[in-house]
C-alpha cells in the first residue's frame, strides 16, 4: 500500500506539463498549456494542461491528475502510475501491492467543495448578490479572467440561499456541516452558513482537489479573512495557497516567493510573477516548509513592511533556515504590501526588488545596526538575544559560520563566547492562558491577608510565575471602575520604568510588558482604552467588541465570583508593589544574561546593581523573598 503522504508527496514533485508533454505536442497560451487530444485523437487545441493542477478536454470531456492521464495513456493501475510519475519526479517508491481499499475517505469531501466553489463563482458573476463584490474587484483591478483563474467567488449574505441550492443537489445539512460549510452553536440552533458576504478564494491541495476556501469579508467587522474549518480534508498548517499551480515556475526561476495573503498571490501572478505561495494568513509552519523546500532550496521574503510583517518574515526565516534553505527578504517602500507595489509599478519593478534582495540576517543585523543596538552592553545583550534564534535555526554549518561571524563583526563580542551562547539551550517562557477547568491556581495567601483575598480563576495550564498579582489587578479594574484610571496610569509608569522592549519587534528570552499573561494583558488593554473613551460606565459589552472569546469568558467569571475583592485599595496596592517587585526579578534575570559579555570592571559594576535590586525587590514583596534570592551570582 503506497502511504497517502507518499502519494502527495509524488503529485507535489510531478511536472504534469513535462510529462504530458512526452505523449501531447503542447503550447503555452497565457497560462495554460493547449493541444491536440490524445483521448479522441483530436487535431485542434481543444486538450488543456493547467500546471499543478490537471488537464481537461472540452470536446470529449477527460479530465483528471498527472495519475490519471498516465493511467489512461499507458493503461497502468494506480500503483503503477504513482510509480511511473515517482521516477520520472526523482522520488522513489516503495514495491506495494494496492493504493488503499476502497475510495479515498476525503472524496466526499472534495465533491461537496467542489460543488460549492462553483456555487460561489455563480453568485459572484451571475447573480444580483455579487454586485458589490463585482464592484469591490472593479476598484481592486481585478479582471474576470484572473478572477476565474483563481476560481474567486462570493458567498452571499443571506442565510438560506447555499444551503437550499446543496439540499436539492442532495448533499443534506449533516454532510454540509461536516464540511464545515454550515456551522451551529446549540442543538437548538438553524444551522447557519460559515462564510456570509465574503469574497471567496478557493483552496486547493497539491493535487488539485477543492479542501476549502478562505472568505474576505467586503464591509467592516471581524475577522477579516476566515478560512474553513479543519477537517479530514483541509488543515491549513500543511497546504500553501497557490502550491499546485505554482510548483512548474518555482522550479523553473529556482525560487520561491513568499508572501501573506490571497491578493497579494492574485497580484503577482496576474503580473507574470508566477512563483509565488502564502500560508493563508497563519505563522509559517513547520509541514509547510517542508512543502516548500522540495521544490526550491531558495526562499524569497515578500511580507507586509509593517511591525507585525516584519515580525512574521524573522518567524518564516528561521523555520526555513532550519530546512537548509537560503533565504533573502525583500523590503517594500513604507506604506506597500506586495499588492499595491506591483498594482503601482509593476512586474519588472518588482523583480528589480527581488535582484536585490538581502539576505535574511544581513537584513536583521542592518536594522540592529541602524537602531543602535550594538552601541552599549545591555542593548547589545537585546540585539543577541534577537540573533541568536537564527543561527541556532541555520541547519547549513557553512552559513551558520558566516552568520556568527557577521554578528562577532557588528557587536565586536568575541566569536568564541557568541558559539558557546549558540550552543546553549535557551529556557522558554511559558505563558498561561485563563479559561474555565480543573486545574487549580497555587495556595492562595493566608486568609487573613484581605489585601489578597482575589476567588481563584480557572487555568489552562499553571501560571509560568506569579500572575496572580495581574489577576487581582484586572479583578479591581471589573469590580471597581472608579480605580481604573489610577491603575492605568500606574501601570503605565511600570511600563516607562521597564526600558526598551525587545528589538525588531522580536520576542525576548524573558516576557515583554508589564503583564506577563496575554489574556490579562488583553483585558487591560481593552479596559483602558474603554475608560479613555467613555469614563467609567463599562460595560461588558463595550470590553466584548475588542477581545477574543477566551478573554471576555474570563472576564465574566472574575465579575461573576461571590466576595472576588475585599478591599479594593489595598488589593491595587499590594498587586501594583508585586508587579514592581518582578520587574526588579526580571532586571536581575537580564543582568545574569549579560555577564557573560562583560569585561572585568563591568561585571563589579553588574553584580552590585544586582545585589540593589534583590534588596529593592525583598523589601516591595518580602513574601516573595524566595524568588528574589534563588537568582544568585
Amino acid at each position: 500500500m503506497i502511504p497517502d503522504d507518499v502519494v502527495e508527496q509524488v503529485a507535489q514533485a510531478a511536472d504534469i506539463v513535462a510529462i504530458i508533454s512526452e505523449h501531447v505536442k503542447l503550447k503555452k497560451t497565457g497560462s495554460v498549456y493547449r493541444g491536440p487530444c490524445p483521448f479522441h485523437q483530436g487535431t485542434n487545441a481543444n486538450f488543456s494542461v493547467v500546471p499543478g493542477r490537471g488537464y481537461t478536454c472540452f470536446v470529449c470531456g477527460e479530465k483528471g491528475s498527472v495519475f490519471t492521464f498516465v493511467q489512461k495513456r499507458l493503461g497502468l493501475n494506480f500503483v503503477e502510475a504513482v510509480k511511473y510519475v515517482g521516477e520520472k519526479s526523482g522520488i522513489e517508491v516503495i514495491d506495494v501491492q494496492k493504493h488503499r481499499d476502497g475510495p479515498d475517505p476525503r472524496e466526499p469531501l472534495w465533491e461537496l467543495n467542489a460543488t460549492v466553489a462553483a456555487w460561489f463563482t455563480e453568485m459572484l458573476w451571475n447573480s444580483e448578490f455579487g454586485a458589490p463584490a463585482r464592484d469591490y474587484l472593479a476598484r481592486r483591478t481585478i479582471s474576470r479572467e484572473t478572477a476565474d483563474r483563481f476560481g474567486i467567488g462570493f458567498a452571499p449574505r443571506e442565510l438560506g440561499l447555499m444551503r437550499t441550492y446543496l439540499n436539492g443537489l442532495g448533499f443534506d445539512d449533516a454532510r454540509l456541516l461536516d464540511a464545515g460549510l454550515l456551522v451551529k452553536r446549540e442543538e437548538i440552533e438553524e444551522p447557519r452558513p460559515r462564510f456570509r458576504d465574503r469574497l471567496i478564494f478557493p483552496i486547493l491541495d497539491p493535487s488539485g482537489h477543492t479542501v476549502g476556501f478562505g472568505g474576505r469579508l467586503l464591509g467592516p467587522g471581524e475577522p477579516k479573512y476566515l478560512n474553513s474549518a479543519e477537517n479530514r480534508a483541509f488543515s491549513k498548517g500543511h497546504l500553501l495557497y497557490n502550491l499546485g499551480a505554482a510548483r512548474t515556475a518555482i522550479r523553473k526561476d529556482e525560487q520561491v516567493v513568499l508572501v501573506e495573503g490571497y491578493f497579494d498571490v492574485v497580484r503577482l501572478v496576474d503580473a507574470g510573477i508566477e512563483s509565488v505561495v502564502a500560508p493563508m494568513g497563519t505563522a509559517l509552519t513547520e509541514q509547510q516548509a517542508d512543502l516548500l523546500v522540495r521544490n526550491s532550496k531558495t526562499a524569497i521574503l515578500l511580507y507586509d513592511s509593517d511591525a507585525p510583517g516584519q515580525k512574521a518574515t524573522f518567524r518564516a526565516a528561521d523555520v526555513l533556515l532550519s530546512r537548509g534553505m537560503s533565504v533573502r527578504v525583500v523590503t517594500l517602500p513604507d506604506g506597500d504590501d506586495p499588492d499595491t507595489f506591483v498594482a503601482k509599478h509593476g512586474r519588472e519593478a518588482m523583480e528589480r526588488l527581488f535582484a536585490g534582495a538581502m539576505d535574511i540576517f544581513d537584513r536583521k543585523v542592518q536594522l540592529l545596526e541602524r537602531g543602535g543596538w550594538f552601541s552599549d552592553l545591555r542593548r547589545k545583550r537585546r540585539a543577541l538575544d534577537a540573533v541568536l534564534p537564527t543561527i541556532r535555526a541555520t541547519s547549513d554549518p557553512i552559513t551558520r559560520d558566516l552568520y556568527v561571524q557577521r554578528v562577532s563583526t557588528a557587536s565586536g563580542i568575541d566569536r568564541a563566547v557568541l558559539m558557546r551562547e549558540v550552543e546553549q539551550v535557551p529556557k522558554r517562557a511559558v505563558k498561561p492562558v485563563a479559561r474555565r477547568d480543573e486545574t487549580p491556581l497555587p495556595p492562595e495567601p493566608d486568609e487573613g491577608d484581605e489585601a489578597h483575598h482575589v476567588a481563584p480563576v480557572r487555568l489552562l495550564r499553571p501560571p509560568a510565575r506569579d500572575v496572580t498579582a495581574e489577576r487581582a489587578l484586572i479583578s479591581v479594574m471589573l469590580l471597581d471602575p472608579e480605580s481604573v484610571e489610577r491603575i492605568v496610569e500606574a501601570v503605565g509608569r511600570l511600563d516607562e520604568a521597564r526600558g526598551e522592549a525587545a528589538p525588531l519587534d522580536m520576542e525576548s528570552p524573558g516576557v515583554d510588558g508589564v503583564f506577563h499573561d496575554p489574556v490579562y494583558a488583553a483585558i487591560f488593554a481593552a479596559m483602558s482604552e474603554a475608560v479613555a473613551e467613555s469614563g467609567t460606565d463599562i460595560s461588558i459589552e463595550r470590553l466584548a467588541e475588542s477581545l477574543d472569546p477566551e478573554s471576555i469568558r474570563t472576564v465574566e467569571l472574575l465579575r461573576a465570583e461571590p466576595g472576588a475583592m475585599v478591599n479594593g485599595p489595598q488589593t491595587m496596592e499590594q498587586a501594583l508593589r508585586s508587579l514592581q517587585s518582578r520587574q526588579f526579578r526580571d532586571r536581575i534575570d537580564d543582568i545574569d544574561r549579560i555577564l557573560p559579555l562583560a569585561g572585568e570592571d563591568e561585571k563589579a559594576a553588574l553584580l552590585q546593581e544586582k545585589a540593589t535590586l534583590r534588596r529593592e525587590a525583598i523589601a516591595l514583596d518580602p513574601r516573595d523573598a524566595w524568588a528574589v534570592v534563588r537568582r544568585k551570582s
